[in-house]
């Protein structure tokens, strides 16, 4: 009987001498798609070489004080073959995203299947069985990468739900920041405010996105260490964050919330996230030209709108002011159930030895037994007493 071969491709965590290597290999790829997500994986792959001393001190505290470098490296013959991105998406750890595979395709085809399973399949399935605190995998892929669809479907990935990316051009902001937003109890973003902010999140994501995300009110706050390292980000790329909500008073509630990220320099895009309440879907023209008022300090540039709440509502206005639909993905999920290993507590313990002393000293007496007349002869109806009162 033929037995499969023995995969010869080592998957280990990445390495400082393994920077330079996935360097290249993304800026190859970028010369060939003009990909986000290879942009900003080569970004923190630049920024981790350069300050890979103190990355590795930093691995000294909590996992929750600082967001991890996780990337895996298939190698084989001393060549990478592929690497994997991977993240915690909430804080306490249950859910983790696949933020990008990569296979470097220069290498002959032969290498691209090892032991009858691809380079792709193989580094999922490593994170699968090494990140063993991971319930929930979710990922984001494009419709129209088919051979990456196909390799989340094969690996046990099922569609969660649709998401649009819109650009919102310079054109379009001017005239938005024409118009006055009016909105007075529009209100900064702060940790006292998380439990509002996950109320709305709570109420205006649909519950199957909702379960997967597993999202609790301390995935609302920034910690010091947190908030001092997207500081330092923000001088390094340039970029300046605003977060704020709207504040419903007599609800007591947040119907709506942004969060912006500026190019200071107008090097790149604008990028804002948005989610508005069910109930309160006139705040979109609202929040929008808010952005717009906000973006116009700052050089001329595009703005890449993403939103969570899925809701119609949000694509007709988009429609209406001429956004155009640059990238639709479908957001993905799939659940982990490690089996745990088979223990069996009661085989270390002596029962015989401990029980021994619980053991009758004598034969049970019978449940039909009843007592004899004889053994009571004061009892009327004892012969015995019978006999006495004859006498």
């Amino acid at each position: 009987m033929s037995t499969l071969p023995k995969s010869s491709l080592k998957i280990r965590g990445v390495q400082y001498r393994d920077l330079s290597a996935i360097a290249s290999l993304l800026k190859q790829r970028l010369s060939l798609e003009n990909n986000h997500h290879y942009r900003s994986l080569l970004n923190q792959v630049e920024q981790y070489q350069s300050c890979y001393g103190l990355l590795q001190v930093a691995k000294i505290l909590p996992p929750s004080w600082h967001n991890d470098f996780y990337v895996y490296v298939a190698e084989k013959d001393g060549q990478i073959q592929g690497i994997i991105q991977v993240t915690p998406f909430n804080k306490n750890r249950s859910t983790w995203k696949v933020q990008k595979i990569l296979i470097n395709y220069n290498t002959s085809l032969s290498h691209l299947l090892i032991g009858n399973c691809s380079i792709g399949s193989q580094l999922l399935r490593h994170c699968f069985e090494q990140i063993w605190e991971a319930r929930t995998w979710i990922l984001e892929v494009n419709i129209n990468e088919k051979n990456t669809l196909g390799l989340y479907r094969e690996n046990g990935f099922q569609p969660l739900a649709q998401i649009t990316n819109w650009e919102c051009d310079a054109d379009i902001l001017a005239k938005l920041a024409q118009q006055e937003p009016n909105l007075p109890n529009i209100l900064p973003v702060s940790n006292a405010d998380s439990r509002l902010l996950y109320q709305l999140d709570c109420v205006s994501l649909p519950p199957n996105v909702r379960q997967v995300f597993d999202l609790h009110v301390e995935d609302f706050k920034i910690s010091l260490l947190s908030y001092l390292s997207k500081g330092l980000k923000s001088l390094w790329k340039k970029q300046e964050q605003i977060k704020a909500y709207v504040f419903e008073p007599q609800r007591k509630a947040a119907i709506g919330y942004f969060q912006l990220t500026i190019s200071k320099d107008g090097s790149q895009c604008h990028e804002a996230t948005l989610t508005v309440h069910p109930a309160y879907t006139w705040l979109y023209p609202k929040l929008l030209t808010q952005m717009a008022c906000v973006i116009q300090k700052f050089p001329s540039q595009s703005l890449l709108l993403s939103s969570a709440d899925y809701q119609s509502e949000r694509e007709e206005y988009l429609e209406k002011i001429g956004a155009k639909r640059v990238e639709q993905k479908l957001l993905m999920s799939r659940s982990v159930w490690h089996k745990l290993r088979e223990a069996k507590p009661l085989e270390s313990l002596k029962l015989q030895e401990v029980l021994q002393g619980l053991k009758p000293s004598r034969a049970p007496i019978p449940t039909h037994w009843q007592p004899s007349v004889v053994e009571n002869p004061t009892h009327p109806s004892s012969p015995l007493h019978h006999q006495e009162e004859e006498t």
